[in-house]
């Protein structure tokens, strides 16, 4: 990797990511695609996915080909980072971007969905984040296809899927560099099935009948989630927790249950009472 020279470096990462399978695109270092649309400023007619064969359409001139790749950063030879297109085939990869900002806790808000849903969270491929997150790699099936979203499968992650990238590891952006996570694996792993059930939006039929002020983290669940916290997990599972109650308007209610959970995990009363009003001030 050079430092110096960012975008050589981002054509090298760009050039293995194809070579593995990945369709890859030249991103800015504001993570933006970095080759400006040809239609910019144009109106009045259906958008453009790249067939007028010019580049600039953003994840829809995503390649593996490596002559195709050179092109696009001959392009943009700005490019510092380069994405990776999800959804498409070989890997048919879906992306979870899992956040820390904001009091986001987005692998305790994974964790807690598995532990209700019944699934793993496999090893897999994991790129460390400028600021303090991670983005795991998963395979799925070529249909149906899995959509974007922002916070819809929890507060903190957000999902990359058809139509959306992850920035690829190597790029640099103007928070940092992307990197591969320490001893992960080199290949990402199959979307296990409950998960899936859940990035899958029902049909609207499905919705019919269901109130919208329902609250989304049944109390029992996430009683349990603190309650069988592991070791160096236990503030973090309780803060996270005391969050959703707080956000479902339940918290005068669970405050009590909550406490008893985390002594069961072996926090002291002050020390649970401290971690939930911190909750509060989020």
């Amino acid at each position: 990797m050079s430092r110096e020279d960012p975008d050589s470096a981002a054509l090298a990462h760009a050039l293995a990511a194809a070579d593995r399978g990945y369709a890859v695109i030249p991103l800015t270092r504001g993570k933006l695609p970095a080759i400006r649309s040809p239609h910019h400023g144009q109106s009045g007619s259906p958008p453009c996915r790249g067939e007028c064969g010019r580049l600039g359409h953003g994840v829809h001139d995503a390649r593996t080909d490596p002559f195709e790749v050179r092109r696009m950063f001959a392009a943009a030879p700005w490019a510092t980072g380069y994405g990776i297109a999800c959804g498409v085939p070989p890997h048919h990869l879906i992306g979870l971007d899992l956040d820390t900002k904001n009091g986001a806790d987005g692998l305790t808000a994974l964790q807690f969905l598995a532990q209700q849903h019944h699934f793993p969270v496999p090893p897999t491929i994991s790129v460390l984040t400028p600021s303090g997150g991670r983005h795991l790699w998963l395979t799925g099936p070529p249909a149906p296809p899995v959509p974007n979203s922002v916070g819809r499968l929890a507060p903190g992650i957000d999902v990359r899927g058809a139509g959306g990238y992850l920035v690829g590891p190597g790029s640099l952006t103007t928070r940092g560099r992307y990197v591969l996570a320490p001893g992960a694996p080199s290949r990402p792993a199959p979307v296990p099935r409950a998960l899936l059930a859940l990035l899958t939006p029902p049909p609207p039929s499905a919705l019919r009948g269901v109130r919208p002020d329902a609250p989304s983290h049944p109390a029992a669940a996430l009683i349990r989630f603190v309650r069988t916290s592991p070791t160096g997990q236990r503030n973090a599972r309780l803060f996270w927790a005391a969050c959703r109650a707080h956000e479902d308007g339940l918290v005068h209610e669970l405050a009590a249950r909550l406490i008893e959970a985390a002594r069961h995990t072996g926090l002291s009363e002050r020390e649970a009472r401290a971690t939930i009003a911190s909750a509060a001030r989020r």
